[in-house]
């Protein structure tokens, strides 16, 4: 469990109850849709309303809290800002799964962006595509 205080405040924010919330939803989650994460914050807080949810995480997007997925056709999804890595996304189910970046990556895009005269200050890269337990059930 990470110390959502510490992070909420080290990116300039108020460490306040609704995010702290919002985070341990996420984090349980790992990566989550808008309605799966308020639909985790009613559980223990059913008072606080959809918009301030969804301010919160966009908020916390904008202070570099959270990261937003997008996925084609589907609502997106977020998750807890984490060491740089590859995200496969499924654009039949929506889920999303982690592939850390290995070295060879990273410098191949750190080249590219010297090439380019182009200064990186952060990657975020989705592959899109059919995930094994979708295939599985396309091919039965």
């Amino acid at each position: 469990m990470q110390n959502y205080a510490d992070m909420i405040k080290e990116s300039g924010l108020k460490a306040t109850f609704q995010r702290m919330t919002i985070l341990s939803v996420i984090d349980k989650l790992g990566h989550a849709s808008i309605d799966e994460i308020y639909e985790g914050v009613k559980k223990t807080h059913p008072t606080l309303s959809l918009a301030t949810v969804y301010k919160n995480i966009l908020t916390m997007v904008s202070h570099n809290v959270l990261t937003e997925v997008p996925i084609e056709g589907k609502k997106s999804k977020y998750e807890i800002k984490k060491d740089e890595h590859i995200h496969l996304v499924c654009t039949d189910c929506g889920d999303v799964i982690d592939i850390d970046t290995n070295l060879m990556i990273m410098s191949a895009l750190k080249e590219l962006s010297k090439e380019m005269d182009f200064e990186m200050n952060h990657t975020q890269i989705n592959l899109y595509g059919i995930c094994r337990k979708c295939n599985i059930k396309e091919v039965s």
